[in-house]
């Protein structure tokens, strides 16, 4: 079973299960009348499905252990390595095309990928796309009979609002719990990044991954990912992807293969109680343009400096996290309608996301540690922002290991576990001495990223 841990306080990216709190009597009654989600939970479980993943061992990894003159020199068997194996939880979203979302860190690196309904037939598995920046993934089963859950609207979620976990912990098979949301909105858990979880007092543990978080309607309005916990434990502190980012993530992997995200060219600050009042805000919910960078889109669709963004496509924005994750959803080519607010007039703007910059790089080379990228220094210290001290990564070939890992052309290294690269050079000393973790920090089009690759 697999887990890992991000930063201090331990992040261990498991499934949310809830525990289950003293509540109030619920909307649904068993046969004898008394307050029971077992109505609920025989439309819903389902489903929920066990996911079973077969890796590769880390000597298969090691290249040096894959050669025959290095494994007699230091006498290690012949014999092929025992592959690894790891569980966790994943929610059919589509019937009839037999779609099934989990985590994406449940799939990293898999051979195989078995799943087990809850009327245990077995399908293996088909990797549709994958989005690390969101930790997301999609798989597909062909099967027959199957039951899909609808996506709520996890926009509409109030703190305080019920919610039911269901998943597969440590391995024991389909387990149901049940919790509130504890808060919206969180993010700085620096887990990929696009952050924007949904917390609640959940139980996760190991093998959790993936599953459902479902309101009281039966509407799956999160996928459980992640919680805060000294030792692994549950502290009640624990995280879920919400469905509005996992719908936006679902349609572009589902459309291209993967989620492309383009660029606004503005740079937003959250907008601090003093600020809403020299503005003239009735409150602090929304960002406020600090930049916008020249012959961007957001230059061309008329933007400036102080707009206050609050809304887009007719969805809130609460602050610059919250603007950066509503455009990071954006596919390229998209016109999104933006709401703001100009010298304490409403206005609107129409945008058109559009693609990345291309940075220009010198002479590219590969990375042994990354298998299948490669970079190159920038040129001139060019960057789409000006001069810029980092790595470019200039190639990124599908599905290698630097692919599955979330790198993707473009990006700019700009830190390897928390130290500044400035040059190729740097970069790959940097690696060389890294141990078992590497925590890349990189600039994707707008954003600022960070991808733990272990």
């Amino acid at each position: 079973m697999s887990f890992r841990s991000v930063f201090f306080p331990t992040v261990f990216l498991a499934l949310l299960t809830m525990a289950s709190p003293a509540c109030p009597a619920l909307p649904f009654d068993n046969k004898s009348g008394i307050p029971s989600l077992a109505p609920l939970l025989q439309d819903v479980t389902p489903a929920v499905v066990n996911i079973s993943v077969q890796t590769r061992s880390a000597i298969e990894d090691n290249p040096l252990f894959r050669d025959p003159f290095f494994r007699r020199f230091f006498e290690l068997p012949d014999q092929a390595a025992r592959p690894e194996r790891s569980a966790g939880s994943g929610v059919i979203v589509d019937a009839a095309k037999g779609y099934v979302i989990t985590n994406f860190h449940v799939v990293k690196d898999a051979q195989h990928v078995l799943v087990t309904l809850k009327d245990r037939r077995q399908f293996q598995a088909k990797l549709v796309g994958t989005d690390p920046g969101t930790d997301i993934a999609l798989l597909k089963i062909e099967a027959k009979n199957l039951r899909a859950l609808s996506l709520g609207d996890s926009d509409l979620l109030n703190v305080g609002d019920f919610v039911v976990a269901i998943g597969n912990p440590f391995g024991l098979g389909q387990t149901v719990t049940s919790g509130i949301v504890s808060a919206l909105g969180r993010s700085g858990l620096d887990i990929e990044g696009y952050e924007d979880f949904i917390q609640t007092d959940a139980s996760i543990n190991p093998g959790n991954s993936g599953g459902a978080l479902v309101n009281l309607k039966g509407e799956l309005i999160g996928i459980n990912t992640a919680i805060i916990g000294p030792s692994g434990a549950n502290v009640g502190i624990g995280f879920a992807v919400p469905s509005a980012m996992v719908k936006s993530v679902l349609d572009q992997i589902v459309r291209f293969g993967e989620v492309r995200r383009g660029r606004l060219g503005a740079n937003g600050e959250d907008i601090t109680y003093d600020l809403a009042s020299s503005l003239g805000l009735a409150s602090t919910e929304g960002a406020i343009i600090s930049s916008i960078d020249s012959g961007s889109p957001a230059e061309k669709g008329g933007l400036r400096p102080r707009d206050v963004v609050t809304a887009i496509n007719g969805r809130a924005v609460r602050n610059a996290i919250d603007l950066r994750n509503k455009v990071g959803m954006m596919p390229i080519g998209e016109t999104v309608d933006l709401k703001l607010i100009r010298d304490g007039k409403p206005l609107t703007a129409k945008v058109k996301i559009a693609k990345p910059l291309d940075v220009p790089g010198t002479e590219a080379e590969t990375v042994p540690q990354l298998a299948g990228a490669t970079v190159a220094n920038l040129k001139g210290g060019a960057s789409p922002r000006g001069k810029m001290e980092g790595v470019l990564v200039t190639k990124v070939d599908a599905n290698s290991p630097a692919w599955l890992h979330g790198l993707r052309p473009g990006d700019i290294i700009v830190g390897v576990n928390r130290r500044k690269v400035r040059s190729v050079q740097e970069f790959l000393a940097t690696l060389q001495a890294s141990e078992d973790v590497l925590v890349l920090n990189l600039l994707r089009g707008d954003f600022r990223l960070t991808i733990v690759i272990r």
